[in-house]
């Protein structure tokens, strides 16, 4: 197998361990991050390190960190005396080693989705660094002693830097997310749904540019998804309290037909996704995907796809798949609700939590969740119980009408309609950064639509 193909993602205890250690010694200095890191905890089921975009170290810290496995990000801008280092094998924040600071870490940002929501929750009334909605926005919200606490807001930019004023782009980038949250999502035909949709990404980067039309695209489909999933209003009702917004994203979940999935490749080659693992559960799992990452906007998107075994010694992200004599869970979901780029929208959106204590926390607003199907010390998975959505007849007469369902099956669907969506709640420690193949497929069965009949 090729990179392409397969991705070993080690477990970096070490880098993690040693990055909460230096958290440690801020939040002992610190009485608001600390207060917040607590009620991060209490109030949304998540945890500091998820939020964390970095963490500012002396030089005397710098030896520290090749030895862990962290390394000079060179797309990362900084002003004069800093140098950012980040870690390509783990998913764990960003470290800025600057010159004339001691070894002790006394700044720590985080990212959240708006820094005026989370100033505005907080009381906070302090200068903001940037203009509003420029690439990057920084506030101080806490200085205490020798430690300051940044929150940041990022579009778009993978830097540290805040660009000049520019009234002319924070417009376009105003009418971009416009067009785009109100783009036509409804086809007979999947080809055109695709056509008019990368027509319409080719006009957003010739307004905004590559990674801020990623930005915005994916901004609308969580927008999108939330609107038709209950357990997401919910809980980002719940980080909104805090003024966090979404911003503990770890992958975003479409689902294709065989016949699209290389225009699904090509929206996300268009908006500069690299790819990475590609999956093949096995012929009785009858699934695929291909998982991508556009490394400066930080989006991973995982995209489902029915495969047979034949497929799988191919490049099915890049090569048209012939028409299939099966039909699998992934295929009959996009029968019954569509393209998940389109009509649908996303299978689920995935966010970094406490594991344990959200699955608690959402019981107590009403909201089920499935057993785990990864429950390992380095990564742990689980959907929330399925929304079920309506299912338009003329979906399921094509269906019963190719073979595909029977016509108990066909009423059912009609009738009752059919498991859509999940927020997934997942936790990573040692920060690693991958899947697990073999857990994914078992879910993937007990999603099936033709399982989730209410009787």
């Amino acid at each position: 197998m090729n990179a392409e193909q397969r991705f070993d993602w080690p477990v970096c205890h070490e880098a993690e361990d040693y990055l909460l250690a230096r958290m440690d010694e801020f939040l002992a200095r610190n009485s608001f991050a600390r207060e917040l890191t607590k009620r991060m905890s209490e109030e949304t089921g998540t945890l500091l390190i998820d939020w964390t975009d970095y963490l500012v170290l002396g030089t005397d810290a710098a030896p520290d960190l090749q030895p862990l496995g962290f390394r000079p990000d060179s797309t990362a801008e900084t002003s004069t005396g800093q140098e950012a280092w980040y870690h390509p094998e783990a998913m764990v924040p960003r470290v800025i080693v600057e010159k004339g600071r001691g070894y002790r870490p006394d700044i720590l940002a985080i990212h959240v989705e708006s820094i005026t929501d989370f100033m505005a929750v907080h009381g906070i009334s302090a200068g903001v660094e940037g203009e509003p909605l420029s690439r990057f926005r920084r506030v101080l919200a806490a200085r205490e002693g020798d430690t300051r606490f940044h929150v940041v807001e990022r579009r778009g930019y993978r830097g540290f830097l805040r660009e000049a004023a520019n009234a002319g782009a924070r417009l376009n980038l105003l009418k971009a997310s416009e067009l785009w949250q109100t783009r036509r999502r409804r086809f007979d035909d999947a080809a055109e749904g695709f056509a008019f949709s990368l027509g319409l990404i080719d006009q957003l980067i010739a307004m905004v540019g590559r990674d801020l039309t990623c930005h915005v695209v994916f901004d609308g489909e969580r927008r999108f998804w939330q609107r038709r999933n209950r357990a997401a209003r919910v809980q980002k009702a719940r980080q909104d309290q805090l003024g966090l917004g979404w911003a503990n994203h770890d992958h975003h979940t479409f689902r294709s037909s065989r016949e699209s999935f290389v225009q699904l490749m090509a929206v996300m080659d268009k908006l500069g996704f690299n790819r990475r693992e590609r999956y093949y559960a096995g012929e009785q799992a009858g699934w695929g995907a291909q998982i991508m990452e556009q490394p400066v906007e930080g989006i991973v998107v995982f995209c489902d796809l029915d495969l047979q075994r034949e497929d799988a010694e191919t490049d099915f992200s890049r090569r048209p798949l012939p028409r299939s004599s099966k039909l699998g869970t992934v295929g009959l979901w996009v029968g019954l609700h569509g393209e998940s780029f389109l009509d649908a929208g996303m299978h689920h959106l995935e966010c970094r939590f406490d594991h344990a204590l959200l699955r608690e926390q959402l019981a107590a607003e009403g909201i089920g969740t499935m057993k785990p199907f990864s429950d390992f010390p380095f990564l742990k998975q689980a959907f929330t119980e399925g929304e079920r959505w309506q299912v338009r007849p003329e979906r399921a007469r094509r269906l019963l009408e190719e073979g595909w369902i029977d016509e108990a099956q066909c009423r059912t669907f009609i009738e009752e309609g059919a498991i859509g969506s999940h927020l997934e709640n997942l936790q990573r420690k040692g920060g690693f950064k991958g899947f697990n193949q073999q857990s994914v497929s078992a879910i993937i069965a007990a999603t099936d639509p033709r399982l989730q009949a209410r009787h």
